[in-house]
């Protein structure tokens, strides 16, 4: 099994890399080249891994990243975001793996899991039901769909 290893500052500019890489075919399906995780700044991410309150994984393959994922941490919950792969090393199971392992390291106090994905985002939508996550609803964004997610962690794995 892959572990993964915690992520902070000094990993922000391949993280950087990953997540562009990463969303570029989200942006052209949805089309929107704005999505923020496209017009975040290398600056603005660095200042999000210093932030204690954030818990940043990834897995690294001979030393490469190539996947990531940080979930913010508000009392008891956690807002999971840019969970990412390398184009070259999707549907894997890296994404997946890396996602559950991030959740069972987060504190105990965390109890609700929240995300959200595009609507013509696949990969996550098939992703997410099939590690516990359940849709809650929709809203709209930019002439598409984003689709939200909740998890009660503890809740038996399918």
């Amino acid at each position: 099994m892959v572990e993964p290893v915690r992520l902070g500052e000094p990993d922000a500019g391949e993280l950087f890399t990953l997540q562009r890489a990463s969303y570029v075919t989200e942006a052209q399906a949805h089309g929107d080249l704005f999505l923020p995780p496209l017009t975040e700044t290398l600056d603005e991410l660095r200042s999000v891994l210093r932030d204690p309150a954030v818990f940043a994984w990834g897995i690294r393959e001979s030393g490469r990243l190539v996947a990531g994922v940080r979930i913010l941490v508000r009392g008891e919950t956690g807002e999971v975001g840019r969970l990412v792969v390398a184009p070259d090393r999707q549907r894997r199971g890296l994404g997946r793996t890396l996602l559950l392992a991030a959740e069972d390291r987060l504190p105990p106090a965390v109890t609700t899991l929240r995300l959200f994905t595009g609507e013509h985002s696949t990969g996550p939508l098939r992703l997410y039901p099939g590690v516990g996550y359940q849709e809650t609803g929709r809203t709209a964004e930019n002439g598409y769909q984003l689709v939200h997610f909740v998890k009660v962690r503890g809740a038996s794995r399918p």
